[in-house]
């Protein structure tokens, strides 16, 4: 979505991305390496590109075949496995044979800005790991914070003192090249960034643990950031500079952070192995959404996501694309693409 409204569409960018979708794509916990696919694209001694006729080795999951199907960009895979040096080596080879004109780290929501000890903060692991590779380049990298406070972590008013000024907002027009990727795409930050780039206001809840996430007009905003000022801050990412494996890095985050969100992925991943699947009975799963709509409804909640509603209904990832074609079905006037707008008390009284 960025890269054409920054660069335009003659020449697409190559996007070096982590495979780590969560439990709902991919059952195994953390991030995949190049080990866990076949048919990957060799580019440099230690980067692959991720073609559409790669996958993934069973039982893993991944959204990137796919979305190298449908977008014009080039996927390479991040390997964090070994440890932020490793990253590093694979940045500073995709310089030597790319030649690029600009390098931007790009983060969605902002928590790449954090300290670390932030009671909020879930996910610090990854934008650790890229945060410190980036910052041992010879080359200059631009960090971009784009939808301060979407991702649910840090909110957007603890970030204004962290990043620049905006340097452009995301609009409806600008959502549009992956206007079908929303429609199957997990990432809920993104779906947020899209919505509210085409203007959709109030208050979404996301992930497992039903966290708000206002939808305001600084949503679709795009933030430069001092990359030096966030490593400074950023303490976990200046603890792993120099790791070479990714439980060396998982460590530090216990140590400094009080958790590792893989260890977290574990956890759930075993309880998710214990639950029995649902039928998706239509009657049965308007009642659930009735409930659960009137539950958001007394927390202010005006809009949800298709992985929240997953979720929250008790069906598992194999499901989640069924249910979300029944809901539509059923109830189309509720689709605020790509989000899920839950009605007020009058236009649903029942």
């Amino acid at each position: 979505m960025l890269d054409p409204a920054l660069y335009g569409t003659e020449s697409p960018a190559v996007i070096l991305t982590y495979a780590w979708d969560r439990l709902l794509i991919d059952p195994v916990p953390g991030p995949r390496g190049l080990a866990n696919f076949t048919g990957l694209h060799q580019l440099t001694p230690s980067v692959h590109a991720v073609p559409a006729d790669a996958k993934p080795v069973a039982p893993a999951g991944s959204t990137l075949p796919r979305l190298a199907a449908e977008l014009p960009h080039t996927f390479a895979l991040i390997d964090p496995h070994h440890g932020a040096q490793g990253i590093t080596r694979q940045l500073q080879e995709l310089i030597e044979h790319l030649q690029p004109e600009s390098i931007n780290l790009l983060d969605v929501g902002g928590d790449i800005l954090a300290q670390g000890d932030e009671p909020t903060l879930r996910s610090p692991l990854g934008d650790a790991l890229t945060l410190a590779a980036c910052c041992q380049l010879d080359a200059p990298v631009r960090l971009l914070v784009v939808g301060p406070g979407l991702d649910g972590e840090l909110p957007a008013e603890a970030l204004r003192d962290r990043m620049g000024p905006t340097m452009l907002t995301l609009t409806a027009e600008h959502t549009e090249p992956v206007s079908s990727v929303l429609e199957w795409h997990p990432s809920e930050a993104t779906a947020m960034l899209a919505a509210t780039a085409r203007g959709v206001r109030g208050l979404c809840e996301i992930r497992d643990a039903g966290l708000p996430v206002p939808l305001t007009d600084e949503g679709p905003t795009v933030h430069e950031a001092d990359l030096d000022d966030a490593l400074t801050r950023n303490q976990l990412a200046r603890a792993i500079l120099n790791t070479e494996t990714l439980d060396q890095a998982e460590q530090h985050s216990r140590e400094i952070c009080g958790y590792s969100e893989i260890d977290y992925e574990r956890n759930k991943a075993t309880w998710l192995g214990t639950q029995p699947e649902q039928s998706l009975d239509r009657e049965n799963v308007l009642h659930q959404l009735d409930q659960f709509e009137a539950q958001a409804r007394s927390r202010g909640i005006t809009h949800t996501t298709f992985r929240r509603l997953t979720e929250a209904l008790g069906y598992n990832g194999t499901q989640r694309q069924d249910l979300r074609q029944l809901l539509l079905n059923n109830c189309p006037e509720q689709y605020q693409a790509p989000l899920w707008r839950i009605p007020t008390e009058a236009s649903n009284p029942s």
